[in-house]
């Protein structure tokens, strides 16, 4: 801990333009969260483009976010071994490229791929901004408002991205969901390369990369995955469905005996035993797999129940998209301050698990915007506190030498979650449909079983809500100054 004191204190900060630097940081976060709900109300025209399944499709989604959670981790690890300049940099190439190699994809496969190496530069991205952040802001109130902004941008992207992909998609094609990423990603490293501070001269002694974790921590979410995706289409005893997921878990739990015999590993086995951060990793998988399962829901209702196009399924998430970025940027502070973290997460849990009720109750063969509307709202309205008061919980009773590991064990439990839980219920809406299904418009019933995944996205909420109940109780998160100097019931870890 001392080296690493050390070595943080050498570290140069940028003299200059720190409201520049944070805007691009923020902004580079908007990008990355944007870009795994940009591509829903698109999926029934890549559907129909490029030959995918009612199924199958799912993988656009999916491979995105198995690729961003399988090496969120070793990114982290990257970061501190290469310096968050180089990495930030780096991120933004392999995002930009691989965006171009979707939108110019020929084929189901080529665009699984493109969206699998966005991922992985969504992996470099995430711990690079943060420990620019960290790094660039003073502790205290200063580096509250990076932290704040850089979440909002989050929040904002992850609820824009269906009203902009609805836009696209109307007005330009499937492919410009894709295209819109290069200029951002362009005028993001163009920006790096004025605003942020070089990387300071490699450091010795940190250990090595963690290479045998990193592999076994994404072959084993990959495989988990890609189980629950092909499982319905398959069939569960096939090699696609039960061999890949029994893979998976043994995959899984030999890393755990790696990184248990590993003298730097990739993820501390110490912090799995925190109750604080394995509560947030349960709640945080919970709440992004239901989001997405959520969005898949409602897409799928508007367009090929409802016969809306692109555009006006974009519209109709507007009132959600405008509630939970309202939400998140007033709402949830003021909650946290008053309530603490455990109380306002399990609010917010709850709430958005009764407005996904409330949204699916008004999903009818002959519904519209205005008996979506209430669902909306307190969906939106819930949500937007839930999303803030997680990421406010990551790092909650963490020693400061380890924020940096729990925020990617917490990063990594949302990304492979909202794999999952789209794989989930994904398989839940399809049960009834035949597996040679051209695509989901062309499917029969297909109501029915949307209704069902939507009451059980709401029923697994709810159960997160109750989950995040386990956190302990901290007297001083209520307090309405969070710079305050933390007591020691704040720095009990386990």
């Amino acid at each position: 801990m001392q080296q690493e004191m050390l070595v943080d204190k050498a570290v140069p900060r940028p003299p200059t333009r720190p409201g520049l630097r944070l805007a691009l940081l923020a902004f580079t976060q908007l990008i990355v969260a944007l870009d795994y709900n940009i591509v829903y109300v698109a999926l029934p025209d890549i559907t129909d483009a490029l030959s995918f399944t009612a199924t199958s499709v799912q993988w656009v989604v999916s491979a995105y976010a198995v690729g961003l959670g399988g090496l969120l981790l070793f990114g982290g690890r990257a970061v501190d071994k290469l310096g968050p300049r180089h990495m930030f940099m780096l991120g933004l190439t392999l995002y930009g490229a691989a965006s171009l190699a979707g939108g110019l994809a020929p084929d189901g496969g080529v665009l699984i791929a493109a969206r699998a190496v966005q991922g992985v530069g969504g992996a470099l991205l995430t711990p690079a901004t943060l420990a620019l952040i960290y790094r660039g802001f003073a502790e205290g109130p200063e580096r509250n408002r990076a932290l704040g902004a850089w979440g909002m941008a989050g929040s904002a992207g992850l609820a824009a991205g269906s009203l902009l992909g609805g836009v696209l998609t109307n007005y330009l094609g499937w492919e410009w969901v894709f295209f819109v990423n290069v200029p951002l990603a362009l005028g993001a490293a163009l920006a790096a390369l004025r605003l942020l501070a070089a990387d300071p001269p490699r450091v010795t002694g940190l250990g090595g990369f963690d290479l045998p974790g990193a592999l076994l921590a994404t072959a084993g979410s990959v495989l988990l995955v890609f189980a629950l995706a092909s499982g319905p289409e398959h069939g569960w005893g096939s090699l696609r469905g039960a061999g890949a997921l029994i893979a998976g878990v043994v995959l899984l739990a030999l890393l755990l005996v790696v990184e248990s015999r590993t003298r730097d590993p990739l993820v501390p086995l110490h912090l799995l035993r925190n109750r604080g951060l394995a509560t947030t990793m349960t709640v945080i998988a919970v709440f992004q797999g239901t989001l997405g399962g959520g969005y898949y829901v409602l897409t799928s209702y508007l367009q090929p129940v409802l016969g809306y196009s692109a555009l006006e399924a974009g519209l109709t998430f507007l009132p959600l998209t405008l509630v939970c970025m309202g939400a998140a940027l007033k709402v949830a502070p003021a909650m946290l301050g008053r309530w603490g973290v455990r109380a306002t997460l399990s609010i917010g849990m709850l709430g958005a698990g009764a407005g996904i009720a409330v949204l699916v109750a008004g999903m009818t063969a002959g519904g519209g915007l205005w008996t979506l509307l209430p669902g909306s709202v307190v969906w939106g309205l819930f949500g937007g506190v839930a999303f803030v008061a997680l990421f406010a919980s990551a790092g909650a009773g963490v020693s400061p030498a380890e924020q940096g590991v729990a925020s990617g064990l917490a990063s990594t439990a949302k990304e492979i979650g909202g794999a999952m839980g789209l794989a989930v219920f994904v398989a839940v809406a399809t049960a009834n449909l035949t597996a040679t299904a051209p695509g989901i418009l062309a499917a029969p019933g297909i109501l029915a079983g949307l209704r069902t995944a939507g009451w059980a996205a709401a029923a697994l909420t709810v159960v997160g809500g109750l989950i995040a109940l386990a956190l302990k109780p901290a007297p001083a998160e209520a307090s309405p100054r969070p710079e305050a100097e933390p007591t020691p019931t704040e720095t009990v870890t386990s």
